[in-house]
């Protein structure tokens, strides 16, 4: 997929079907951390925090009570919609979502202490116009190595991409835009998917397998995935992440 074709996918997925993915029922083993909890680590109560790639604000809203203020930001108007009505039946005063690029960040510069990027594209240079000197920015992305079986199994995906190619343009594009420090980690975990909806649904929600249910045979390939990845604790995949934490 181009940036154009995830923009209309994700625009298309979530109006039809929503972005909440906390009902789904998956074990993880082997995860070296925390987002959330990383971002605390290095934050004070006083801060002010931009999301960029917010998505529906379940994350950032679960994070509001330990800042001074937060903002969301999204491409998609349909996240922005979710959002806002997520924030409306949250506690959440000092929330605010908008619709905005991150390819052009429009807040005044060196606004915001923290910048946090979950799974989303972002812009090196946009992110540190707008974060403070010594200011922090987190971003965790998905590996090129991640959900490997099933890409294979499609025969379709980042199968051609280099491992680890992701995270080296990131950092050395955050090192380019002015960043003192920057630290990575990585972790390739396996997850077991509970049922069979479950796994539907990432598939369904996410590009994992570009056009997932297009192709004559995708029923018939994720039945045989299943059928061979089958495990006593659920059915197996990965999960391979890398995290980056960068200080103006």
């Amino acid at each position: 997929m181009n940036e154009l074709d995830y923009k209309s996918f994700y625009e298309k997925v979530g109006k039809t079907n929503g972005w909440d993915f906390s009902k789904l029922q998956v074990m993880l083993e082997g995860v070296l951390w925390d987002f959330n909890e990383e971002i605390r680590k290095k934050s004070k109560s006083s801060d002010v925090l931009l999301d960029i790639g917010t998505g529906g604000g379940e994350n950032l809203l679960s994070i509001a009570h330990s800042f001074l203020f937060l903002i969301g930001i999204d491409l998609s108007s349909a996240m922005i919609e979710m959002a806002q009505t997520n924030l409306k039946e949250s506690n959440s005063s000092n929330v605010r979502f908008f619709q905005m690029s991150s390819d052009e960040l429009q807040f005044p510069l060196e606004l915001f202490d923290v910048v946090t990027c979950r799974h989303a594209p972002f812009s090196s240079t946009e992110v540190a116009k707008v974060l403070k000197k010594d200011g922090y920015f987190f971003t965790q992305q998905v590996g090129e190595g991640d959900k490997i079986n099933l890409k294979e199994a499609f025969k379709r995906g980042q199968l051609n991409e280099e491992n680890g190619a992701l995270l080296s343009k990131y950092v050395r594009e955050l090192k380019q835009a002015g960043f003192s420090e920057v630290t990575t980690f990585e972790y390739d975990a396996t997850d077991y998917y509970q049922r069979p909806e479950d796994l539907i649904f990432l598939l369904k929600h996410t590009p994992t397998i570009p056009n997932f249910g297009k192709e004559t045979d995708d029923i018939e390939v994720l039945n045989d995935f299943i059928k061979n990845n089958n495990t006593p604790k659920g059915i197996r995949t990965n999960s391979k992440r890398f995290l980056i934490i960068a200080r103006k």
